[in-house]
């Protein structure tokens, strides 16, 4: 076994710092190496050990967590995972840290804290262990300062693009940020676009809305039997599959399935993206970006086999290369592309497909 990954937890709650370190040392790959109350403490912790990984919690006295995150960003970049209320409230600071940088986060329950947070043990750990070897890059203010008014993608000459073709995108650790580049790289007038991205459904609306506001597409969460439109995109809702069925011959519509996990997740990318090979065939496009574990791969292959284009993020430019690496491996992706390319990439290919059709 290689050297542990190496934490410091930073909440004001002597509690959660409690939990915290009892579910993460408990893991043999894990080691805490410090707890702190608050930013002024962390600095000084730092410093001294020098740690792998933060646990960060967003509401804390003297400092909240995302000023304290602007300042690491800014300062010494390293991965933080945010303790986030799953609140309303508690989603737009999860967003806006995940935007300024954060690679991951962590639901804090507002009820039961100790029998809730026990059972998350295996998911909390693993999220450490995926932030140790994430992709961190120096954020910071200039990234939430931006992240509610980005400029929007130019439209560029307008493209009759097939009525009945359609894009997936799947995604999950740093898909934030990711999803926030490639919407604002597509036209108003592209095809419709399903998205599910791994995450709670107390911040799948606000996570809709707040790319709504940035990108030309329309972006929405899904609701049953909404219709496929042009130039809109419609997000996985965060306690539902999300899938598409044929609703006539070129029309599509989205229907939200309660079950189980599949691959783990529900959402599941597997999910969508299977429901795109069994309904749109070589009409469909599938894109899966950066994200820990293998959901998204065999669905992925299944639209390959059943003719559709297929890309995934590259190694170099994904903050986990998880889910990407997986889907590569067993061969359902056609072509690895920059993430900062994965929308020209993508039109492109639904130009060429109008064009052959």
């Amino acid at each position: 076994m290689g050297a542990k990954v190496r934490v410091l937890i930073v909440d004001d709650s002597s509690l959660m710092r409690q939990l915290l370190a009892c579910i993460l040392s408990s893991d043999p790959e894990i080691e805490v190496v410090a707890t702190a109350e608050d930013p002024h403490r962390a600095r000084e912790l730092i410093k001294k050990h020098n740690p792998d990984v933060i646990t960060l919690d967003i509401e804390m006295p003297r400092m909240d967590g995302l000023t304290f995150l602007d300042k690491i960003m800014t300062l010494r970049p390293m991965p933080v995972v945010m303790i986030s209320s799953l609140t309303q409230r508690g989603a737009d600071a999860t967003l806006r840290a995940l935007e300024s940088g954060a690679v991951d986060f962590i639901g804090k329950p507002t009820t039961d804290p100790r029998d809730r947070m026990e059972a998350k043990r295996d998911i909390i750990a693993q999220k450490v262990k995926a932030a140790a070897r994430a992709r961190v890059h120096a954020r910071g203010v200039h990234a939430r300062g931006q992240a509610g008014a980005a400029p929007r993608a130019a439209t560029g000459a307008r493209t009759a693009f097939d009525r009945s073709l359609v894009i997936g995108i799947g995604a999950s650790t740093g898909g934030v940020e990711a999803l926030r580049e490639v919407l604002c790289g597509f036209p108003a007038d592209c095809p419709p676009i399903v998205v599910t991205q791994h995450m709670p459904k107390s911040h799948t609306a606000r996570f809709a809305a707040r790319l709504d506001a940035i990108a030309q597409v329309k972006v929405g969460e899904a609701a049953l039997g909404a219709r496929l439109e042009t130039g809109h995109a419609y997000i996985a809702p965060g306690d539902r599959h999300l899938e598409v069925r044929r609703n006539g011959l070129d029309r599509y519509r989205c229907v939200l399935v309660d079950g189980e996990t599949v691959s783990g997740h529900k959402p599941s990318v597997d999910v969508l993206f299977q429901s795109l090979a069994d309904c749109a065939g070589d009409k469909a496009i599938g894109a899966i970006l950066t994200g820990m574990g293998r959901d998204g791969a065999k669905g992925l292959l299944a639209m390959r086999k059943a003719g559709a284009v297929t890309f995934g993020q590259d190694e170099s430019s994904c903050v986990v290369y998880g889910m990407p690496r997986a889907a590569h491996e067993v061969g359902a992706v056609q072509r690895q592309v920059k993430l900062s390319k994965i929308s020209a990439e993508i039109i492109a290919a639904a130009s060429s497909r109008e064009a052959a059709g």
